[in-house]
């Protein structure tokens, strides 16, 4: 089987709020995070980042992130919700990543820290050099990592195998 091109986009949750009382799988946006994932959203379909498929927490603010994405795209993308990602570890997200069929090319993963960073930072093997030391630095909120690999399927990425193309965060 010949290789062929893979994305994978890392994309933080936007800027959550902290209402009392709401157990933390159902925290909000904040104003300023429905302001952060529309203005990514709009990045994302500028730069021509557009997913085939999104895998996206079940928490509230992952959710409500995906919503301001999704209407910023010029076409409907599948999104699947799965609450394995909400709190998930890096090498747990690795596993349902390697889960997804071969069939799309750009897949986006909505998260959270600190397994999507540390995800991230795995992934990374190569890449431009301001883009990965900003990287190290933090993946805050309304992140989005650009990741490629030259793989024939998502069950072949592996660690330190991706080509960081881009890190970008609001206002960057």
């Amino acid at each position: 089987m010949t290789a062929t091109f893979r994305r994978l986009l890392l994309l933080r949750h936007a800027q959550a709020g902290h209402p009392q009382n709401v157990r933390d799988y159902d925290r909000p946006l904040s104003a300023a995070g429905e302001h952060e994932a529309g203005e990514m959203g709009v990045y994302i379909a500028q730069e021509n980042f557009l997913p085939s498929l999104a895998l996206v927490s079940g928490a509230r603010r992952t959710r409500e992130t995906w919503v301001a994405i999704q209407k910023a795209l010029p076409a409907v993308v599948p999104a699947i919700f799965d609450d394995r990602i909400y709190e998930a570890r890096a090498d747990a997200l690795l596993e349902l990543l390697r889960s997804v069929s071969s069939e799309p090319a750009t897949v986006l993963l909505v998260g959270h820290n600190p397994g999507l960073h540390k995800l991230a930072l795995s992934l990374v093997g190569r890449g431009g050099r301001t883009a990965y030391a900003r990287l190290q630095q933090e993946f805050a909120p309304a992140s989005l990592a650009v990741i490629d690999f030259d793989v024939a399927g998502w069950d072949s990425i592996a660690e330190q195998t991706g080509a960081l193309e881009r890190f970008a965060a609001p206002r960057s």
